[in-house]
């Protein structure tokens, strides 16, 4: 299930990494890759959003539309981290130099900043143009939309990740369930 707020401090962790500010498109392929390796570490998604294969490579499709233009509604949690800027960038929007990342990103529990520190590590010195280019050699769950958009499956991203078809197909039924029980619970508060 989708959490804007997570995504929104998933992105803000990432963005602190940086310096506080950059491309937009760069955050986007390094949302992606976080959201690829913490399925393939825990077999679960960690924002929660439906991945798509775009004309510069996957995307996260909720998070990409909150990154192009804001959040729908005026109080939300995505406008309350991030902030649009020129040139196609964005930059971190709450004040947090100094203050303990545990308690800034409440959001986000030990394995999944451990992911997103892996991802930075790997790939925040890439530009925002080779991580597209990169992220259509290594992730072949991507396909050319020819313009458009298509889900990527995520099947295909734990068979991309060397598990058999079986075990990839066991993987997103406890995907689909938990998704099912968080919905539930949803209704219920």
């Amino acid at each position: 299930m989708f959490r804007e707020e997570k995504v929104a401090q998933m992105a803000a962790y990432l963005l602190l990494k940086r310096g506080g500010r950059m491309a937009y498109i760069k955050l986007m392929k390094l949302l992606y890759l976080a959201d690829r390796e913490y399925m393939i570490s825990y077999g679960d998604s960690m924002s929660g959003d439906r991945a798509v294969s775009m004309k510069n490579g996957p995307v996260l499709s909720q998070t990409y539309d909150l990154l192009k233009g804001g959040a729908p509604e005026d109080a939300s949690a995505w406008d309350e981290w991030i902030a649009g800027e020129s040139n196609y960038e964005v930059s971190i929007k709450k004040p947090v130099q100094g203050l303990d990342v545990e308690d800034v990103f409440d959001e986000l529990n030990r394995a999944d900043c451990k992911v997103l520190d892996r991802v930075f590590t790997a790939y925040g010195n890439y530009t925002r143009f080779q991580l597209c280019d990169l992220t259509h050699k290594i992730c072949p769950e991507w396909q050319d939309p020819h313009g458009s958009s298509t889900p990527i499956n995520p099947k295909s991203v734990f068979m991309a990740a060397g598990k058999s078809e079986e075990e990839a197909e066991a993987l997103v039924s406890r995907m689909r369930e938990r998704h099912e029980l968080q919905l539930f619970s949803a209704q219920l508060s």
